[in-house]
């Protein structure tokens, strides 16, 4: 399949090789000597047959034989050297082909979708008529690859790269960048900017359709991003940053859809850029600290333990909520090492915690797509020393049925080694009571959407009743998140709930603070610099009432 490209006029004849010339030259010379020739040695001849040759006369036929001979050469040369410059030309021909298109599509490669899409650019603005950008990028091709192998994503990319062109107007430009990622462009008539939604959207519909891939129903989708030349974009270069800047937008909003470019992304573009380089430099520096939720027993208020939170101390803007650094940290691969990074200062504070009392840890979708997560978490317990029944790591619905295969295997080696697994979020619509009875979970957590509402939304509450009344069938453990007034753990106790966390029973703190509420309960151990310096305060005030 070839790209395809604006129309240009026939490709300019390449100049005659020199050495070609020269040979075509030699040749044409050497004829006409010999025809020169020809007619002295004709006397020579006629003077040879009445026996009157002369020493003349056997130079001159020398010299034609000599010529002839020449002549001979010359174009056995010149046929050589054409076929030589034929070939030449021909891989010539090949190389630069090979070097602007792709060679698994035939589409365009990134280098000349910049030539050709210049060329565009100049020559639209000069006929006052727009260019539009399209950056797609395939969703999900990954899991195609690693479930079908290479030769399956080559077949699906080739299918995919015909999907993408089929709707594209005459003369346009179709490239592929690199990997699953697809450009196109052409111009259109500034009377009809919905011509470009109708191409994007036609091109979304069909990728979202099933591909046959070897026998194998393949299904993928495509974001899309979108920008046009105007004022401030007037360069193929900033036509498709733009269109990049889009598309990110479109995958952030939630794939499969398409995007325009607008300079609000742009400003989102370099504050993600920010915090991007600040978790970088911060997690190694231990900006990303331990926060502490209490988790309390309903029906005595007793601590049970902490949910354990990630917040950023920056050196700049005081205390950051995850809420704005964890989904860049999820995009940019950080996540898996700013989590057992806090996780590892967690469980160093609550080495000095009561024995009674556990500690919870959340766990990403991305983690949960490492095979070895178990086996760095129990390596993390073995290098502090901390009790592993005494952890509870936490997966969501989401990340648990993404690929189940995978999220069993690792719940097991986590409850092989005695760590506690929770599922997280339970009621946000992917949980299967077939998967919730053969995964061994210690405890599950109703979202804090529901229970939150539980007060106003007699729906929510009657949610809430029939995941406490599940988990009881299941002889689950349940606790409540977001549990904010007296009234909602009013609520819960009535309906069987044993467990809660919230605002109501404290608000998640900093580790200073959380050692300093447990120091006054007195659940830190003996060993906890906290309770020595305790004891000390406690003797000192012993001596003043003696005194």
């Amino acid at each position: 399949m070839r790209g395809k490209t604006i129309e240009e006029g026939p490709p300019a004849r390449p100049p005659r090789d020199r050495g070609d010339r020269l040979a075509a030259g030699v040749t044409i010379a050497a004829v006409l000597l010999v025809c020169a020739s020809a007619f002295a040695v004709a006397g020579s001849v006629a003077r040879s047959v009445h026996g009157a040759l002369s020493v003349t006369d056997n130079l001159t036929i020398s010299v034609l034989l000599l010529n002839v001979a020449l002549t001979l050469l010359g174009w056995r040369r010149y046929r050589a050297l054409k076929q030589e410059v034929a070939l030449r030309r021909a891989a010539e021909a090949r190389a630069s082909e090979l070097a602007t298109s792709d060679p698994l599509t035939g589409l365009l490669n990134r280098r000349a979708l910049g030539e050709s899409g210049a060329r565009l650019v100049d020559a639209s603005l000069g006929q006052r008529r727009p260019v539009a950008m399209l950056m797609i990028d395939l969703d999900h091709f990954k899991s195609v690859n690693d479930l079908h192998g290479h030769l399956a994503g080559d077949q699906l990319l080739r299918a995919a790269s015909a999907a993408i062109v089929a709707p594209l107007p005459p003369h346009a430009l179709a490239a592929r960048l690199g990997g699953d990622e697809f450009a196109c462009a052409f111009a259109f008539d500034p009377d009809q900017p919905a011509a470009v939604d109708h191409v994007a959207d036609a091109i979304l519909a069909r990728i979202a359709e099933p591909f046959l891939i070897g026998g194998v129903e393949a299904r993928i989708g495509a974001s899309l991003g979108i920008a046009r030349t105007e004022a401030g974009c007037r360069t193929i270069d900033t036509l498709m940053r733009r269109s990049d800047i889009a598309l990110y937008a479109a995958k952030r909003a939630g794939r499969n859809q398409r995007a325009w470019f607008d300079a609000s992304m742009e400003r989102e573009l370099e504050l993600r850029n920010e915090i991007e380089l600040g978790l970088r430099a911060g997690i190694p520096s231990g900006r990303i600290v331990p926060w502490f939720e209490p988790q309390v027993d309903l029906a005595t208020g007793a601590l049970t333990g902490f949910e354990l939170l990630a917040r950023w101390d920056h050196p700049d803007h005081g205390i950051i909520e995850p809420a704005a650094f964890i989904p860049v940290a999820e995009e940019s691969g950080l996540i898996g090492e700013l989590s057992m990074s806090v996780m590892r200062a967690g469980i160093e504070e609550a080495r000095h915690w009561d024995p009674s009392l556990l500690l919870s840890v959340n766990i990403s979708p991305s983690q949960m797509r490492d095979p070895w997560l178990a086996q760095k978490i129990v390596k993390l317990l073995t290098e502090t020393s901390f009790p592993a029944e005494r952890l509870e790591v936490e997966i969501t619905e989401a990340a648990l049925f993404e690929n189940l295969g995978l999220a069993a295997s690792i719940v097991a080696s986590l409850k092989n080694q005695r760590i506690r697994v929770a599922l997280d979020d339970f009621g946000t619509g992917y949980s299967s009571l077939t998967h919730l009875r053969t995964l061994p979970l210690d405890r599950i957590k109703i979202d804090r959407s529901f229970v939150l509402r539980m007060t106003e939304d007699a729906e929510a509450a009657a949610l809430v009743r029939l995941i406490v009344s599940l988990a009881q069938g299941l002889d689950v453990p349940v606790l409540a998140e977001g549990v904010e007034t007296g009234e909602i753990a009013a609520m819960l106790t009535a309906i069987g709930c044993t467990m809660a966390q919230g605002w109501h029973f404290g608000r998640p703190a900093p580790a200073r603070a959380t050692r300093g509420l447990l120091a006054g309960r007195g659940l830190l151990s003996a060993a906890s610099p906290i309770a020595r310096d305790g004891e000390v305060v406690a003797m000192r005030q012993r001596r003043r009432k003696r005194a």
